[in-house]
């Protein structure tokens, strides 16, 4: 009796679990039923868009940076010419930052066209592309796998998280949010693709693929990340699960063999950037970075871009110490690897855990380091795109334990906006440290004490036009505190780097001879000429021991040491040594302009008419004559493709050559260049009259001084009186620094008058 007591109670109680599990399928049949309408994803798109928007906004106010956002911006001519059809082939054919990457250049240009230099208006637009890749996120996620809550909370965390404000926040950076979304756009295509195949949208995906090449090429894994794709959640692999898409399913070399047109153009794109960056000498040798230590690098990268997702404090700038690390560091972290890799394979049947790992994995190979490029040893910006894929493995992660556990949504909602709003606070903190180049370096240093990071400390309290924030106000309020501390950074970045040339000196001595430069500069800022020779002399010896050792030096560092050396001369009046200096400089930036024309013609015209400067001063006329006409050859050029930029050198020039017309007695010659000069600089006034109206003055007095040679006396007196007008304007703000020119030109003026006094009298 008994047991049929209990053989009837078993099944009434199975009936019962089975009626409660019904139930429960049926209320998250609405829950998800609720998140999969079309509605609710278009109120989760803005909600996505808006919070990313909001939470930005304080970029908005921040100024340019002078790393990169100098080549990329502020001192491109190019890019300050719009959308013109010169700008566009120029992109096209360009070279410039050691990228080809025309859709970044166009991208850069069209917000000069709309915003010119005000820098809020290209930040916008970064934080604009930013919260619409996090919305196409949200969407391809929840397209392909039909779970709206996992997959809003993937497109959270990136949107939110702070390792992705480098990519937001630096102007120079839109190429990383650029090209991720021709990324997911990419994807989007191939996805509509995969539900029809048809050449005409595979047409599609190749060329948005293309497009986030020619944005930046770190999107050159696509076709890895497609097959990784077709293993979940398209499930188009021979032996996975029925796809929700309805997709076929294929053999793995079937899908290989599909993404081959994709292949090709990520190989294509490979050997291009390789060539690039190596005509732009960005790539590290194997002297200065050796294979064991690009391996340890790596190791340590991985991991700890795996902990500052989990833990984003201390983000920054990191530069390659270009020696061993610790064997603890790089054991830990192949241990981490080793481990999250063998969770993965335990969890296998969780497809998602194989995708989300190999996702993190694969698109970090570009940028791992194991081909250097550059000195950063890793960069929260590299992350932006592998993260996803550990957001992936979290987000679905935690969604299944949860159902799993028959955790109510109000318990998984309440975490998760918890977290995501202690990401937002980290975020808006992390953003403070952009907004000007002393506080991203004061941070940098704060992080990790670091040669480069001194450095760039100490030149950006040597730019009188850095922006003051309230974090630099204390320490920039005197120019003497501002030199002062500059030389501090300078000193110490010495002192790290000679330590360090100790331990790899193909790495450290071509940075070393940088900070050396840096000290002369600031030597010569201060008036302390002989400090600055010594400085800017071993700076050169640096440069001459490599090349004898057969270590290729940096061709732009050497050249601008041997240029800083000669001004220095050239300021000394150690005339024959300031030649031979910018005659060696002019070689090496001739030969650079061959390779990168639009980068270094500009230093090929300045070393040019220095050198005429200098050859006049030694009565050497003809070379002198040469030297100034070849200048003025390429700054017209570069005047026509960019006045903005190129127009005060090419006055400059023009009023060099008048000088040497008139010391040569040309001076019909002297009268037509200082004029066209004259024509130039009354341009640049209206532009900017600070600057520029001592020059007007100056060259108002050069042709008031040829016209008097030539008995042209009214034009003279005419063009003398508009000169001393301007110099007694000048003399108001600044007495002592013009008093000597208010002197000069009423003298000259007095001159005048007493030639015209005996025709006066006669008549």
């Amino acid at each position: 009796m008994g047991q049929t007591t209990m053989s009837r109670a078993k099944p009434l109680s199975n009936k019962l679990k089975a009626g409660r599990n019904r139930s429960k399928a049926r209320a998250g049949a609405r829950k998800d039923s609720f998140l999969a309408d079309k509605n609710h994803r278009i109120f989760f798109c803005v909600l996505l868009a808006a919070t990313t928007i909001a939470l930005y906004v304080p970029v908005i106010g921040h100024s340019f940076i002078v790393l990169d956002d100098h080549d990329y911006v502020t001192a491109n001519p190019h890019v300050h010419g719009g959308l013109s059809w010169s700008t566009m082939q120029w992109a096209f054919t360009s070279t410039a930052a050691a990228n080809w990457h025309p859709v970044t250049w166009l991208s850069h240009a069209f917000d000069d066209q709309l915003f010119g230099l005000n820098p809020a208006g290209h930040h916008f637009d970064s934080v604009l592309v930013h919260a619409l890749n996090a919305v196409l996120l949200f969407l391809l996620l929840a397209w392909t796998t039909k779970r709206v809550g996992p997959s809003l909370l993937v497109a959270g965390l990136f949107a939110l998280h702070p390792i992705n404000v480098e990519s937001v926040a630096w102007v120079a950076e839109r190429k990383n949010v650029l090209s991720t979304l021709f990324l997911f756009l990419a994807i989007g295509a191939y996805v509509w693709y995969v539900h029809k195949p048809d050449w005409r949208r595979y047409l599609l995906v190749a060329v948005l693929f293309a497009m986030g090449l020619m944005a930046k090429p770190m999107v050159i894994t696509l076709p890895f990340v497609l097959l990784l794709l077709d293993y979940w959640p398209l499930g188009r692999v021979e032996t996975g699960p029925a796809s929700d898409a309805g997709a076929e399913h294929l053999a793995w070399s079937r899908l290989v063999l599909e993404k081959a047109p994709l292949l090709c153009l990520s190989m294509a794109s490979a050997v291009i950037t390789l060539r690039v960056q190596k005509a732009g000498m960005a790539v590290r040798s194997l002297h200065q970075f050796p294979l064991g230590v690009r391996i340890e690098n790596a190791l340590v990268a991985y991991g700890l871009y795996l902990w500052k997702m989990f833990w984003p404090a201390w983000l920054a700038l990191y530069p390659h110490s270009a020696i061993a690390l610790p064997a603890w560091q790089w054991i830990l972290s192949a241990l981490v690897l080793v481990g999250v890799t063998a969770l993965v394979v335990l969890f296998r049947n969780k497809r998602y855990m194989v995708v989300g790992w190999c996702w993190f994995l694969g698109t970090l190979v570009p940028v791992i380091g194991l081909v250097q490029v550059g000195e950063a040893s890793m960069a929260d910006r590299y992350a932006y795109i592998p993260l996803i894929g550990i957001f992936v493995m979290i987000a679905w992660g935690l969604d299944d334990f949860a159902k799993a556990r028959g955790t109510r949504v109000v318990w998984r909602v309440v975490p998760a906006v918890c977290v995501l709003a202690a990401l937002g606070c980290v975020t808006h903190r992390q953003m403070s440290y952009w907004d000007s180049d002393y506080d991203l370096w004061a941070h940098t240093l704060a992080v990790s004490e670091n040669a480069f990071a001194h450095d760039a400390l100490g030149s950006a309290l040597l730019d009188p036009d850095m922006t003051v924030t309230p974090n630099s106000e204390e320490t920039l309020d005197t120019e003497s505190k501002r030199l002062e501390k500059a030389r501090q950074h300078f000193e110490r970045a010495l002192e790290l780097r000679r330590q360090g040339a100790q331990q790899n000196p193909s790495a450290y001595l071509p940075d070393m001879a940088t900070t050396l430069n840096n000290l002369g500069n600031l030597d010569r800022l201060e008036n302390r000429p002989g400090e600055a020779r010594k400085h800017y002399e071993e700076a050169l010896e640096i440069h001459r021991q490599l090349a004898q050792q057969n270590v290729e030096p940096f061709p732009p560092d050497l050249a601008m040491t041997l240029n800083n050396l000669a001004s220095l001369e050239k300021s000394t009046m150690r005339l024959e040594e300031a030649r031979q200096h910018y005659e060696e400089a002019l070689r090496i930036y001739r030969e650079m302009a061959q390779r990168a024309p639009d980068q270094y013609l500009p230093k090929v015209a300045e070393m040019l008419n220095s050198l005429g400067f200098v050859d006049r001063a030694e009565r050497r006329m003809d070379e002198s004559r040469q030297n100034y006409e070849e200048a003025l050859k390429i700054r017209r050029r570069l005047a026509q493709q960019d006045s903005d930029a190129y127009l005060p050198y090419l006055a400059t020039t023009l009023n060099d050559l008048g000088i040497l017309d008139a010391a040569e007695n040309r001076i019909d010659d002297a009268r037509q260049h200082y004029e066209e000069a004259l024509r130039s600089y009354r341009r640049l006034v209206q532009r900017d009259p600070d600057t520029y109206l001592p020059f007007l003055a100056a060259t108002l007095n050069n042709l008031a001084l040829a016209e008097e040679s030539q008995g042209r006396i009214e034009d003279a007196s005419a063009h003398y009186k508009e000169a001393l007008n301007v110099y007694q304007k000048l003399f108001d703000g600044d007495p002592r620094k013009y008093a000597g020119d208010v002197g000069r030109v009423t003298g000259s003026l007095r001159r005048l008058e007493e030639k015209t006094q005996p025709s006066r009298t006669t008549k």
